[in-house]
């Protein structure tokens, strides 16, 4: 369907009843457990603390295999946030809407800042600060905020050729440590800043993900008419698909794309890799046409889908920051015990940066199927916490702050 095909939604006044859409939180519970694997692997997983997975010449298939399905999470998690505040929207006028989005993305700011990172690192000093998930998140939803009052087919167009544009940029850079260096490192490169003794890290560039925020908001139109589920289930099916082919096209050609191409390697299975191993910081069009295609596929194919495992993921998908910080400092909590009964001190786990930097746990880490246990344990504990919390947030609508949370 053409952007130029679509007419404009129109905002519908404030209502306190809505349905909420089961496959969008099957799928965003479905990333959320994905994500704890990757977190997983980096406070347990032995080679976690020596190797880069996506390094061909040093990692296995099953340890690259772990790293790149959780290449999924972060572009679904900010395009499924884009499609949920269109539907936030639905009910709310226009300024509500914007300064819903103004007041949640300040408040993910803040909690980046702070409570998150804390968690990562349970350093009070705060040795190192990391723009990462929930910061670009949050500074994406702020601008989103001025956005939405564009021209419906204006702000589609701004978001694809955000998304497809952006790696023209590439080859742009700002070195040393100057304050233009630090705004366009935050704007479009991955980079590291020592600042007063502090790192600073640019880890989730803005300008790639606020176009996929951008492009999940308008994907939001889709959802406007619940009544005719299986014209929306045949569209959806129609972009997923496409972006799926049009990854492959343009991944073949090894022209644009992506600033990592890919080449032959010892085995045709290396081979595979190295197509499929596209550029996550920042998200190249590539990494977000191969994450984004079958995530949109499975949008549609999971609208009729029942069962226990899809409403554990569904329960799990309606309670994501609760989700997202929890499994932070559970994962931490537990490495530290891990450490102490692995023959290193707990205290290693108090770290002034991401584990694999830490001398102190050079020798620590368990093997792969061992850190799955961990994995599949983290989960076992974590859903009766987010089932209760999900009641808790249901009973509880009077509460305004929940609504952030």
């Amino acid at each position: 369907m053409q952007i130029s095909a679509l007419p404009l939604p129109s905002v519908k006044p404030f209502s306190s009843t809505h349905q909420r859409i089961t496959s969008i939180d099957f799928l965003r519970g479905l990333v959320m457990i994905i994500m704890a694997l990757d977190h997983v692997r980096d406070y347990f997983h032995a080679d976690s603390m020596l190797i880069d997975p996506a390094n061909l010449e040093q990692t296995t298939t099953p340890l690259f295999l772990t790293r790149w399905i959780t290449h999924f999470c972060a572009p679904v998690f900010m395009f499924l946030a884009g499609t949920s505040a269109f539907l936030v929207g639905e009910r709310k006028s226009r300024e509500e809407l914007a300064g819903f989005l103004l007041k949640r993305g300040v408040w993910l700011m803040i909690l980046e800042l702070t409570v998150v990172n804390f968690g990562w690192f349970f350093d009070l000093h705060f040795t190192s600060i990391f723009l990462i998930v929930i910061w670009a998140l949050g500074f994406s939803m702020v601008i989103l905020a001025g956005l939405i009052y564009l021209p419906f087919r204006l702000l589609a167009t701004v978001g694809l050729l955000i998304v497809a544009g952006h790696n023209l940029l590439d080859n742009v850079h700002v070195e040393g440590n100057s304050i233009g260096a630090i705004l366009w490192a935050e704007f479009h490169e991955r980079r590291l800043f020592m600042i007063d003794g502090h790192r600073l890290g640019t880890g989730y560039p803005l300008l790639p993900w606020l176009g996929i925020m951008i492009t999940g908001y308008c994907f939001g139109y889709f959802y406007r008419n619940q009544s005719n589920p299986g014209t929306r289930r045949k569209q959806l099916l129609l972009i997923g698909l496409s972006a799926c082919v049009l990854f492959i096209l343009l991944r073949f050609i090894n022209v644009y794309g992506d600033p990592s191409p890919w080449d032959f390697q010892s085995t045709p299975l290396f081979t595979l890799l190295s197509f499929i191993n596209t550029t996550k910081y920042p998200p190249s069009l590539l990494y977000t046409l191969m994450t984004l295609g079958p995530a949109i596929l499975l949008l549609a194919l999971s609208e009729r889908i029942k069962g226990t495992l899809s409403n554990a993921l569904v329960t799990i998908g309606r309670v994501p920051m609760f989700f997202y910080i929890v499994h932070i400092y559970l994962i931490h909590l537990v490495a530290m015990v891990a450490a102490g009964l692995s023959g290193h001190s707990w205290s290693d786990m108090l770290l002034t940066g991401w584990t694999w930097t830490q001398p102190q746990l050079k020798g620590y880490g368990f093997s792969l199927p061992v850190t799955y246990l961990f994995w599949i344990s983290l989960i076992a504990v974590l859903y009766p916490l987010c089932k209760w919390y999900d009641r808790y947030k249901s009973s509880h609508r009077h509460y305004w702050w929940l609504s952030y949370l």
